[in-house]
């Protein structure tokens, strides 16, 4: 592993409006120091930063899931930073970073129907902004860097503690390590934010890894739900994404996660996703898995509480030289816990789909009641589809039911559907968009749209 640090002088624009700190490749101790320093972090982070380092350095690489013999750590820039600085109002943003998102369409949804947005830039926050009626009511949005500096002893509380640890597994001791940006959501007890809450993550360097922690604390009685975005250009060269997030549901709340990455094929995307869920806590886990040459990605719902419930809905689109290793994990900890899973995958081009879950009933856990259903579309016969389900039942009395189908678009479906005026290309649009409808109906009208774009766009050229 490189340990020299200095600042890459490319990195800094034309335009002298914007320096980077960017250190050189690879990770060490002193690169792990530095991002410490830069954040200006209490002593308790930069302690937890490196003892996350010192145990990835010890975990070995994961050889059960994806093919990740080629990622190369000593390839990879694990911290970018820009002069950007932070900014409360749009008009305010530098031009450059503003014409990006604006692309992206992020203002003008912001203006429509959102109560807060977060946007980051590579490795930082450099906007935030919610609505005055939910900040007055004691909702906290911003960046999580912000949160550190800000909100000390909750992100202490919270932070990579109980819910996900820097000792699970390799890649959540490098994000324990290098974490940088994302977003911390607070919201007080009884408290309902009826309109969502955005993040919108770009990554927009070659090599680099973006490495962002949401922390979402919902207290008693509480709803919200959060909405993330991820992009990145296509570039020649390998980059990384391995983000965590963490979800507190307490008694009676109600969190929705949705997510829909947007991934160019040459990033790694190693994220690790879970919730702890209190008694008559929901927790709803929304996602659409597009772009990226290797995906891993199992969020996970602890049911602690007596009638805790979670919702998974996923979809995951998988073209040429792309493998998506998804799926979901939930344990039943008590009594009268209830848990769906309904996981989506559409696979051509000779791309790979892959679903892995893990279904744990606990002793006790008595009247819980789960159902997994696992559903491929092929497109074709160079494909692969594969489901690969796990189930621990410790207690008698639950209900436990698996289902799992694949299935090709049949010729005489497309027939039918040409000989109505539509092309094959049309049909085959329209089927794919039934197919999903379990995952679109639960997403915003703007999103909805956005997901069936984004598939038609993965899947084109597809077809002939």
């Amino acid at each position: 592993m490189q340990s020299v640090v200095g600042i890459d002088q490319s990195e800094v624009s034309a335009n002298k409006e914007r320096s980077v700190v960017r250190p050189n490749k690879g990770i060490s101790r002193e690169i792990v120091e530095l991002i410490s320093k830069e954040k200006n972090e209490p002593d308790w982070m930069r302690e937890k930063r490196l003892a996350a380092f010192e145990i990835f350095l010890k975990k070995p690489i994961p050889t059960w899931g994806a093919d990740l013999s080629k990622l190369d750590f000593d390839e990879i820039t694990f911290y970018l930073k820009s002069d950007y600085g932070k900014y409360e109002s749009w008009k305010d943003v530098p031009k450059d970073v503003k014409t990006t998102f604006e692309k992206l369409g992020i203002p003008q949804a912001e203006r429509k129907f959102l109560a807060g947005v977060v946007g980051q830039y590579e490795s930082e926050g450099f906007y935030q902004s919610l609505m005055e009626k939910y900040s007055k009511q004691g909702v906290i949005f911003c960046d999580t860097d912000t949160a550190i500096q800000k909100y000390p002893e909750i992100l202490k509380e919270y932070f990579m503690t109980r819910c996900v640890s820097i000792a699970d597994h390799k890649f959540a001791s490098l994000h324990g390590a290098v974490w940088s940006g994302g977003s911390f959501v607070y919201v007080p007890a009884g408290v309902k934010v009826d309109l969502p809450l955005q993040t919108y993550f770009r990554m927009n360097a070659k090599n680099y890894g973006q490495f962002e922690h949401t922390l979402i604390v919902a207290e008693e009685g509480s709803s919200v739900h959060y909405i993330e975005g991820c992009t990145a250009p296509k570039y020649s060269s390998t980059s990384m994404h391995s983000a965590v997030v963490e979800i507190f549901v307490k008694k009676n709340a109600h969190v929705r996660y949705t997510t829909v990455q947007n991934w160019s094929t040459d990033v790694y995307n190693l994220n690790t996703k879970r919730a702890i869920v209190e008694e008559g806590g929901f927790v709803e886990w929304v996602g659409g898995s597009m772009g990226s040459g290797v995906t891993m990605l199992y969020p996970a719902s602890m049911l602690i509480g007596r009638g805790a419930r979670a919702d998974h809905l996923n979809i995951a689109v998988g073209g040429p030289n792309q493998y998506k290793d998804t799926g979901a994990k939930v344990f039943h900890g008590a009594p009268d816990t209830t848990s769906t899973v309904v996981s989506k995958s559409i696979v051509f081009g000779g791309g790979e789909t892959v679903y892995r879950g893990l279904l744990r009933v606990a002793k006790g856990a008595i009247n819980s009641k789960a159902h997994v259903q696992c559903d491929a579309l092929m497109l074709d016969d160079i494909s692969k589809s594969d489901t690969v389900p796990t189930m621990e039942v410790f207690e008698d009395q639950v209900s436990v039911g698996h289902e799992a189908t694949v299935g090709r678009i049949s010729e005489e479906m497309l027939f039918y559907l040409q000989s109505r005026g539509l092309t094959e290309a049309e049909a085959m649009a329209m089927v794919v968009r039934g197919f999903v409808e379990p995952v679109v109906k639960k997403l915003p009208l703007e999103y909805a749209v956005e997901l069936n774009r984004l598939i038609e766009l993965e899947m084109e050229g597809s077809i002939g």
